[in-house]
């Protein structure tokens, strides 16, 4: 058997390593305008909290800079852990004191976020002030993802700045090599493709664990973000493996009274929820000895040093893990596709009953007690403009103006990545993001210790679940969502 890893830099990896090179070489439109604009601001530094992860890197260490060349306004951008991101962003903002001028929304609070009235109606804001309003930034060049950041009436109150499907990888070494293929086919009777149904997933896995098992490659059949004590597992399950099972929205039914048990109208309890957790702890036990301790970051760098031969995979990591020699032994070995699916998801996914998977992302948005909002506004529509995005979407893998898939250097990358984009554009519509909950973060907190405790085999599949469904529709009365 051959493995060939490909170790020669690529483009992507060449520019990111670059860092201040490449904000220098970014050429923006309308230069003179952006430097009148700024003027006005002059002396000023804003600041902003987000996560780290590939595409707000590219904020800090390309964006922010270019934004201080052109018009003199210094941006620090704060990069920290999910779990610090969101406390500072909310202490701040509950307290008044104004410490960030721009926050990291991501599609999953956004909704607890409007109901508190933390942040600037951005349209509303340009509309009042045209003499901020940059030339080349248009709103309706966003693709349908900043529907998630509109308001009642319409209104931006986040500018999308990631937008990514979290999709099915695997080792298209793995999946070509002569020798694997020829021993798949003698042991299932089939060819060696990628996984359409969780059977043929778990078939795949369990194949691969088994060949890698005596021999010097460790190697195992899939990835599983399931660490027992992080919110990252918790998520994998509700947002990125209930759903091909056909359990959306977490199995709480908005028109049943909120209703999460089966018995009132729910279904995070119900058979076929149960069936999906069982699947996903069987792969968790056939993947990787880190996987009980993974994150979303550790499921990609497992996968970046070819620890396992499938596995579901947010998007922002697909470009790095595909093309960065620097980071990942897998360059050029990638191949992506769609989740394996139960029958009849995907046709509902096609009829908007339901999704195949998630739907993730974010926002910078502007807090109303921000010292610096109209400064704020102008570094905000800088993120959005055309010739910015090109850049970000081959640094990072995601999209957000509709106008970057036409991009040139899109293009190229996505015949590097084999089609992650082009699969963006046309499929992503059957994913979905978080449902919307102005709730979401109490529900998760409510029923996350009970999921750990099935994770860690103090609680049976079936009666932890049913403690969950329990659990979520208490919180929901408490709350007074439930009647």
């Amino acid at each position: 058997m051959s493995l060939k890893f490909t170790l020669a830099a690529s483009a992507l990896a060449l520019s990111i390593s670059a860092g201040g090179a490449f904000a220098q070489d970014l050429q923006i439109e309308n230069a003179d305008w952006w430097k009148e604009a700024g003027a006005q601001f002059s002396g000023v530094t804003l600041r902003g909290v987000t996560e780290s992860t590939p595409p707000s890197n590219f904020i800090s260490d390309v964006l922010a800079p270019k934004f201080e060349e052109l018009t003199g306004i210094r941006v620090d951008v704060e990069t920290t852990s999910w779990d610090q991101m969101y406390d500072k962003a909310i202490k701040d903002m509950e307290a008044g004191t104004g410490i960030y001028d721009m926050i990291y929304i991501e599609q999953d609070i956004v909704y607890a976020y409007l109901a508190r009235d933390f942040l600037v109606d951005v349209t509303a804001a340009l509309e009042a002030n045209p003499g901020i309003a940059a030339p080349n930034y248009d709103e309706g060049n966003f693709t349908t993802f900043a529907d998630n950041f509109r308001g009642e009436n319409g209104n931006l109150f986040g500018i999308p700045m990631e937008a990514f499907i979290k999709v099915y990888l695997y080792r298209t070494d793995l999946f070509e090599d002569p020798e694997i293929r020829a021993a798949f086919e003698a042991s299932a009777g089939r060819e060696l493709v990628p996984a359409t149904t969780h059977a043929e997933y778990a078939e795949i896995a369990q194949f691969f664990t088994d060949y890698f098992a005596d021999r010097p490659e460790e190697i195992w059949g899939s990835t599983a973000q399931a660490h027992t004590g992080h919110p990252a597992s918790w998520y994998e399950f509700f947002e990125s493996v209930a759903p091909t099972f056909g359990v959306y929205d977490w199995g709480i039914s908005p028109d049943d009274n909120y209703a999460a048990s089966v018995a009132n109208g729910g279904g995070m309890n119900s058979d076929t929820a149960k069936e999906a957790m069982t699947w996903w702890l069987s792969m968790r036990d056939i993947a990787p000895p880190e996987s009980p301790q993974s994150t979303w970051s550790e499921v990609a760098t497992t996968f970046a040093a070819g620890r396992a031969a499938q596995g579901l995979v947010y998007g922002e990591n697909a470009a790095w893990i595909a093309t960065d020699a620097s980071q990942s032994r897998v360059v050029g070995n990638v191949g992506v596709a769609l989740p394996p699916l139960a029958e009849g998801v995907l046709a509902e996914a096609k009829s908007g009953k339901g999704y195949i998977g998630y739907y993730d992302g974010g926002a910078f948005g502007l807090p109303v007690t921000s010292k610096q909002q109209d400064a704020s506004l102008l570094f905000l529509q800088f993120m959005a403009l055309p010739e910015v995005q090109e850049e970000w979407a081959v640094a990072a893998p995601r999209i957000t103006l509709t106008s970057t898939y036409d991009a040139p250097k899109v293009g190229e990358l996505d015949a590097e990545l084999r089609g992650y984009y082009s699969m963006l554009r046309d499929q992503g519509y059957l994913f979905k993001g978080a449902p919307e909950y102005p709730f979401h973060a109490q529900v998760r907190e409510a029923t996350a210790p009970i999921f750990y405790q099935i994770l860690t085999g103090d609680l049976s599949v079936s009666d932890g679940f049913d403690q969950m469904a329990a659990a979520a529709e208490a919180e929901l009365t408490d709350l007074g969502y439930r009647k």
